[in-house]
């Protein structure tokens, strides 16, 4: 017999299944308080979390993605986003969209905590860039590597047409 899928995650439920991140390439400034909602209740295909940044930190660290689209909406709390390099204050009702390409972090700026909705797809390979570090991100399935953005070499094939026979 298959177990019946729970596709309501009661707030009772949410805390518990939480986690505390903090990003290797933080510098301490990075933490967040997660729940991952979408897989609680049997989506695959779709992430949606809610995050919970303390005063001061930030909630990732600035990156963009190559693969996947995010977005987020804010709850509680004042955030100043960094979207490509432009920062503008942002807090409760507002909504943020970050296309694929588009370079993005939030930090909490206000003196409670910021709490968001967060999501966005869920695809078996990403690779992300971290501008402000040198870094790039590679995923495929659950494998996750780091490596230096120098040490990636531009891939020219060697294309010649075929032979003409005379």
């Amino acid at each position: 017999m298959t177990e019946k899928l729970n596709t309501i995650i009661r707030a009772s439920e949410q805390r518990a299944k939480g986690f505390v991140f903090r990003h290797a390439l933080g510098d301490g400034k990075s933490e967040i308080a997660m729940t991952m909602l979408a897989p609680m209740a049997g989506l695959k295909r779709l992430g949606v979390s809610i995050g919970r940044v303390p005063p001061g930190k930030e909630a990732f660290v600035y990156h963009r993605h190559h693969c996947e689209e995010e977005w987020v909406y804010i709850l509680e709390g004042r955030a100043a986003s960094d979207i490509d390099g432009v920062k503008e204050e942002v807090g409760p009702g507002d909504f943020l969209g970050y296309p694929v390409g588009v370079a993005h972090n939030l930090e909490n700026i206000g003196q409670t905590e910021l709490v968001y909705l967060m999501g966005g797809e869920q695809t078996s390979v990403e690779i992300a860039d971290f501008p402000k570090h040198g870094k790039r991100l590679l995923r495929a399935g659950e494998r996750i590597e780091f490596i230096d953005e120098k040490a990636c070499e531009p891939f020219v094939p060697d294309v010649r047409p075929l032979p003409q026979d005379e």
